[in-house]
């Protein structure tokens, strides 16, 4: 009988089914020498593209997507009446994980910095974007690019109003329209969506519910170009904490969006932390 060895030990292949086989008698060879090649360019890779763009280090790779998804419930004290009872989307600031991971999430879309296209691109970040048309429709392609590069449009609503002051019928055309010019602009009409500022009630969701949306994420931590801001007591990141960030530049911000994707990720890193893609968990 043959005899074989599998590539053990060596991160990235511990699903490659290559086998070392020897003839009858003789001595096991060596593992191919190809998968220590392989890792060793990809981890050169990721060092040259995080010394390009800045960072300490380079982004820590995500853990593979679980096999099964994540139960999603409502963040308690975010329920809004009959929230169970009508089968409304969850509202939650977490996705419930054991793994060191977060995820990336950037609002609105007023800012299209073609730099920062190339700096997610080149550091394999996952990111989630959540479009408001009233921006959005300023570069349609922009977007275009962003999600031919495996990110998905997820709706912001049309002009980001406050929604708990519109009407049901206003709310609904908000983000049921939004719905539209992502389908007609995009391919498909999203799953989640997020409120402006964080901000729903019960028609919010009924009206989400209507047009299709299955979740509504909203954030833990909001990352800026100097500084973080928090939700919880303690000030910290967790496991499964959902970040929110801006498409926002020098117009608004003292820098520009890679200098926020510099803060975001050398802090995550620093804490051990990698991106994950967030429709991954949904």
């Amino acid at each position: 009988m043959l005899a074989a060895v599998a590539v053990l030990g060596v991160p990235g292949c511990a699903r490659d089914s290559t086998e070392v086989r020897s003839a009858p008698g003789q001595p096991l060879q060596a593992p191919p020498a190809r998968a220590l090649d392989a890792y060793a360019t990809k981890l050169r890779a990721a060092h040259a593209a995080a010394q390009r763009w800045g960072l300490k280090r380079a982004p820590l790779p995500a853990p593979p997507p679980p096999a099964e998804k994540p139960e999603i419930r409502t963040r308690a004290g975010f329920e809004v009446d009959g929230h169970t009872e009508r089968g409304l989307p969850p509202v939650f600031t977490t996705i419930p994980t054991k793994e060191k991971i977060v995820f990336l999430t950037i609002d609105d879309g007023g800012e299209k910095d073609r730099r920062f296209l190339e700096m997610m691109s080149e550091l394999n970040v996952p990111y989630t974007a959540f479009l408001s048309d009233y921006l959005v429709k300023e570069d349609y392609g922009y977007f275009r690019t962003m999600q031919a590069r495996g990110v998905t449009l997820n709706n912001h609503t049309l002009t980001h109003p406050y929604l708990p002051g519109l009407s049901y019928a206003e709310q609904r055309r908000e983000i049921c329209g939004m719905q539209e010019v992502i389908r007609e602009r995009y391919g498909k009409r999203p799953a989640v969506f997020r409120p402006p500022f964080g901000n729903y009630d019960q028609d919010t969701l009924v009206a989400a519910k209507s047009c299709g949306v299955t979740h509504v994420p909203l954030w833990n931590e909001e990352v800026f170009v100097d500084r973080w801001d928090y939700r919880e007591w303690d000030r910290e990141i967790h496991p499964g904490d959902i970040v929110l960030t801006h498409f926002r530049g020098a117009k608004d911000w003292d820098g520009t969006m890679p200098d926020m994707v510099r803060r975001f990720l050398d802090k995550v890193t620093a804490e051990g932390y990698a991106v994950a893609r967030l429709e991954d968990y949904l």
